[in-house]
């Protein structure tokens, strides 16, 4: 899907659970703009350029890192990716669906995922 955005907002855990959440979507959506790397941040933000991964929705599920603490996920985007991203970190993580919020064009949703 080029020409989509994914917005991807995490709080809770530290900057390596960040990164095993980022690192899972990687498959799904390619690299993002960048990946957490401040250890004192409370919240880390990831963008994607939409649909550039090379596998389909879930790849990145494969070789997900364990997480250390519950990690809260927000993602923001077209409903295809928000459906995308929460369908790669349901496969990746055990998760909770917290909801979802739409907009004339948008979507959003919060994940929960635990240990």
């Amino acid at each position: 899907m080029p020409g989509t955005q994914l917005t991807v907002t995490l709080s809770g855990g530290g900057a390596d659970d960040a990164r095993a959440v980022v690192q899972a979507l990687e498959g799904t959506f390619g690299a993002p703009d960048r990946l957490p790397a401040d250890d004192d941040a409370t919240v880390h933000m990831a963008t994607f350029d939409g649909g550039t991964g090379t596998g389909p929705a879930g790849s990145g599920a494969q070789g997900a890192g364990r997480l250390s603490a519950p990690v809260t996920v927000t993602v923001q985007g077209t409903p295809e990716a928000v459906r995308r991203a929460s369908d790669t970190l349901t496969r990746a993580f055990t998760t909770r669906d917290d909801g979802v919020a739409s907009g004339d064009q948008e979507q959003e949703r919060q994940l929960l995922l635990v240990p």
